[in-house]
């Protein structure tokens, strides 16, 4: 399981907690934080709202003055609609494997404003891990989604995109034959420092054990293709970040 502090002190995460924050909607009273783990951002939502309600599959076991935490499925919502002025979800989308609904009930409870934050056309190909107690292919990070512009819009549509911004710069990218070999090597490379499980057993992930002679040929040959496909790869925010608003005012 990652350190979450270490893993917050970087620039990058530091860079991305500052947009979240920067693009908060002023003059709010409530807001549900969806997806809050250890209650990082719960605890800065106080800074800007009254009412701060932190939600996740199981209920949080920290106590943050200004905050009541709650357990619930983004994808059920057990909240009438219009209930918070505005949703906050930022690290959750990409693992959901039915995000259509849970963009449905996002809107749903939300009254003013929504802010998502998502990787930016995430290639989620790569850093994918093998699990040793299935042996099926599991995505990096358990995310089973990837977003760009168009998808978001689609799945936010009839809502007003009033701020977009993007954190970071990447340029990882795969293809077929990269991945294919990489899978065949066991995935040597993976995300296995993820706390996230096999989502299809649900079994840690693991590092692989030792590899034969073919699936270490296999692994650097894939590792060479990716490095000259990178030198024609156009590089694109990592993050994205948007506020939408549904007009009610």
């Amino acid at each position: 399981m990652p350190d979450l502090q270490h893993y917050r002190a970087r620039k990058s995460e530091r860079d991305r907690t500052d947009d979240l924050l920067r693009v908060i909607p002023r003059n709010r009273g409530s807001v549900l934080d969806i997806g809050t783990r250890d209650g990082h951002f719960a605890r800065a939502l106080t800074q800007y709202f009254s009412q701060v309600t932190a939600l996740d599959l199981q209920r949080p076991n920290f106590e943050i003055p200004g905050v009541q935490t709650t357990a619930g499925d983004v994808t059920k919502l057990e909240f009438p609609a219009n209930s918070f002025d505005c949703v906050f979800c930022s690290e959750v989308l990409e693992h959901i494997v039915d995000v259509e609904k849970a963009c449905n009930e996002i809107i749903r409870v939300a009254k003013y404003e929504i802010i998502i934050g998502v990787p930016f056309k995430q290639d989620i190909r790569c850093g994918r891990t093998t699990c040793r107690a299935c042996g099926k292919v599991n995505p990096p990070w358990g995310h089973v989604n990837s977003f760009d512009e168009e998808r978001l819009s689609q799945l936010f549509s009839g809502l007003a995109i009033i701020s977009k911004s993007f954190v970071g710069i990447t340029k990882e990218v795969t293809n077929p034959i990269s991945a294919f070999l990489m899978d065949f090597a066991g995935n040597p490379w993976g995300t296995y420092d993820q706390d996230e499980s096999c989502i299809y057993c649900g079994a840690n992930l693991i590092f692989p054990g030792k590899r034969n002679a073919w699936q270490m040929v296999c692994s650097a040959a894939a590792v060479r293709l990716n490095r000259i496909q990178s030198l024609f790869t156009t590089s694109h925010g990592n993050w994205i970040h948007l506020v939408l608003s549904k007009g009610h005012e």
